[in-house]
């Protein structure tokens, strides 16, 4: 049965340029779980929102939108809030009330249901998703995945037919969104829920994936299943992979292409879903040779950058003690931290052990009570914060970088000059009228960064930088901040983004328990570690425990095969 139906939509946003849908035709069926992905601005918000009568986008739309075989418009709010719910990118957007508990029962009193009905509700969703510990706590005490976890207990509390998720994960890290989207796959199983979900995160939620769509500026690109999908881009351009390939999980990307013909594998397009599939598919290809003998006949492999410690130190943090309440707990514990000049450092840990305090205190936003904060002298700090609309304060992405420079001694030439610079380097060339609040999460977040960049910082700080980007822009994002430390420019960046950390990050930092608790070059960081290393380290550590990106275990493969 059809739950969803769209046929030949298309949609376009006031003032915009072209079409953000172009001839979308689309079946979502009851109970399953589809995973719609794609580039950043390739329209799967809008097409999320499509699916929603009360979400739905303004501006110029034709087509067909069915739930269950009736036109969307003909739905009550009421029956739109019941049996349709949405969970946003960003928890705080959701949340509307102080406390959990009230969180939990608010949809449900706007529904007018019965006290008795609400209670009960409420209890079941807080055992379900295991909220019982702090139900009675102030929303604005729980962490990035406890809200996020918070916002989904409250929309099925109101027992949806259909989930829809716009890539709930983007801002957790990798143990809370690992979490999150194993939760959601067992609302699918385990109550027959109907889940149309888009992600980054593909490693996570390709696995639990019925049927994945990719679009491309507006189009359906390609559907299938997500083996169907991997080989069809594995080998779509001309025998070569489609750029889209970029965005498969890394387990996909670590086998080589020829794969998605069947070789190694005993089914047709063999590329593996899993870190347990594609051991299982390397146990074949290797054919009980021994670690010793793959890794003695990979001398040839290529050598990564070498990892180079600058003299100067840009920033220092000596025994920095910070609380936010009198007499509360320490967020910071005697911090000890050294960037150095011209360095990409990558800080990690979990949600809410205090990395972005870590920032603030960097620039001042907060005070520690104990402790030294030292940056070299005439160096310029500027920062991304985590939510980028934090710096929005024009009507247009171009007027939005040029005011990044309004206290800069420059002619208005130059400013608008570099404003250019910016847009083509973050790739929104298109978008310079678009107001920044129409923006897709990505877009926003690449805005962001283009406006702080245009101040020309010496030491840039980045809080989770990659958060809602498509892969291949975070290459883009990569080589741009590598230019600038290769001309001098510091970086120290908070991230939650694993593979971008290990591909391009100079030193890698992890946060726990108010300190650093471990810190390295990149290689050596992620080698050996369960959860904070990347899938490809994962794939190959019992015989090479030293490669950690797919690109260097697609290139092993290819020497010992």
């Amino acid at each position: 049965m059809e739950k969803i139906g769209i046929r030949d939509l298309w949609f376009k946003y006031p003032l915009g340029e072209r079409q953000a849908l172009s001839g979308i035709s689309l079946s979502v069926r009851e109970g399953e779980f589809l995973v719609v992905c794609g580039k950043s601005g390739c329209g799967k918000s809008t097409l999320l929102r499509h699916m929603k009568k009360s979400l739905l986008p303004y501006g110029e739309m034709r087509g067909e939108l069915l739930f269950c075989g009736r036109p969307l418009d003909e739905m009550d709010l009421r029956e739109d809030a019941g049996r349709i719910g949405f969970v946003q990118q960003n928890p705080d957007n959701q949340l509307v009330t102080d406390k959990v508990w009230h969180e939990l029962a608010f949809g449900l009193e706007n529904l007018g249901l019965d006290n008795r009905v609400i209670k009960r509700r409420v209890a079941e969703m807080a055992s379900y998703f295991g909220i019982q510990g702090w139900f009675r706590k102030s929303v604005a005490e729980l962490s990035g995945g406890q809200k996020q976890l918070l916002n989904l207990a409250s929309v099925m509390a109101m027992q949806p037919e259909v989930l829809i998720l716009d890539e709930p994960a983007s801002q957790l890290d990798p143990i809370a969104a690992g979490e999150l989207l194993s939760t959601v796959y067992r609302i699918n199983r385990d109550l027959g829920v109907t889940v149309v979900i888009s992600e980054h995160r593909l490693e996570d939620v390709f696995p639990m994936a019925d049927r994945v769509v990719v679009l491309d500026s507006g189009r359906i690109l390609a559907e299938g299943t997500p083996s169907e999908v991997a080989s069809d881009l594995a080998v779509i351009d001309g025998g070569k992979p489609h750029p889209m390939y970029l965005g498969m999980p890394a387990v996909m990307r670590s086998f080589p292409e020829d794969l998605a013909a069947g070789k190694g594998s005993e089914e047709p397009g063999g590329l593996p879903l899993t870190v347990r599939e594609g051991r299982l598919i390397l146990e074949k290809l290797l054919n009980g040779r021994s670690a010793e003998s793959v890794s003695a006949s990979a001398q040839a492999d290529r050598v990564r950058r070498a990892q180079k410690e600058p003299p100067e130190t840009a920033l220092s943090m000596k025994n920095v003690w910070f609380c936010y309440e009198k007499g509360g707990e320490d967020v910071l514990r005697g911090l000890d931290l050294t960037v150095r000049k011209g360095e990409l450092y990558c800080l990690l840990g979990g949600n809410g052990t205090g990395k972005s305090t870590t920032l603030k205190a960097v620039t001042g936003i907060v005070r520690p009570q104990k402790g030294k904060i030292s940056v070299k002298d005439g160096l310029v700090t500027a920062m991304v914060p985590q939510n980028p609309q934090a710096l929005f304060t024009e009507i247009s992405c171009e007027e939005e970088i040029f005011e990044g420079m309004a206290y800069l001694k420059m002619s208005d030439e130059e400013k608008l000059a570099r404003t250019e610079q910016m847009l083509s380097l973050m790739e929104i060339e298109h978008l310079r009228k678009a107001n920044p609040y129409d923006l897709s999460g990505g877009e926003q977040q690449r805005l962001a960064i283009g406006k702080v960049m245009a101040y020309g910082p010496d030491l840039l700080l980045l809080d989770e930088p990659t958060k809602g980007l498509d892969p291949f822009f975070k290459a883009t994002l990569g080589k741009i901040l590598k230019g600038l430390t290769a001309k001098g420019v510091t970086v120290f960046m908070v991230s939650h983004d694993i593979e971008f950390c290990a591909e391009y990050g100079d030193t890698c930092a992890m946060f726990f328990d108010g300190g650093i608790t471990a810190e390295g070059g990149s290689r050596d960081f992620f080698s050996g570690n369960n959860f904070y290393t990347t899938a490809a380290n994962r794939l190959v550590r019992r015989w090479r425990p030293d490669l950690v990106l797919p690109e260097e275990v697609k290139d092993w493969l290819r020497q010992i095969l």
